[in-house]
């Protein structure tokens, strides 16, 4: 299980970082690049077009602003490519969403929120689940373990209404 996220900046690490977290603790092998669409398109192309040969599954590309880098990564690769939205002091993220989402049929590109780097990796841990269902067996733990949260916060709740 071998995935990437390509960033566009090291700025984006902050964001990046949960969606890192959540690929390792569920046990898949993340490396983590910055590669700009923009400023070194000959290494986004390489990247790219190397990535299923090098091993990789999955790619998450995180891009602000123009954010070019998801669609050029998955216009030079057969992989599954999941875009990440980041949030630019500008447009707050719109401008990088749109750039995303929209693209042309032939290239897809899974895009989730603005900032979504926890979904990113679900997503992308759900992809990989097909083809590997320990993981699939981990992500079902995982919600209910979200469930369980909810669960336990509608009890404290209900129970101070109680008291009150």
């Amino acid at each position: 299980m071998k995935a990437a996220i390509v960033m566009g900046s090291d700025s984006d690490f902050p964001i990046v970082e949960k969606g890192y977290k959540l690929l390792k603790d569920f046990g898949v092998d993340v490396t983590v690049r910055v590669i700009s669409a923009h400023r070194t398109p000959d290494e986004a192309i390489s990247f790219a077009k190397n990535a299923e040969k090098n091993g990789y599954e999955l790619i998450i590309g995180a891009a602000g602003k123009a954010a070019h880098l998801p669609g050029i990564l998955a216009g030079c690769t057969p992989l599954p490519v999941i875009g990440l939205p980041i949030k630019s002091s500008e447009l707050d993220g719109m401008d990088a969403l749109l750039s995303i989402v929209q693209m042309p049929p032939g290239v897809p590109v899974a895009t989730v929120a603005i900032n979504g780097s926890d979904n990113a990796a679900l997503l992308g841990i759900q992809i990989l689940s097909v083809k590997y269902p320990e993981l699939r067996e981990k992500f079902k733990e995982y919600k209910q373990q979200m469930a369980d949260k909810v669960f336990e916060k509608n009890k404290k709740l209900n129970d101070k209404l109680m008291e009150g």
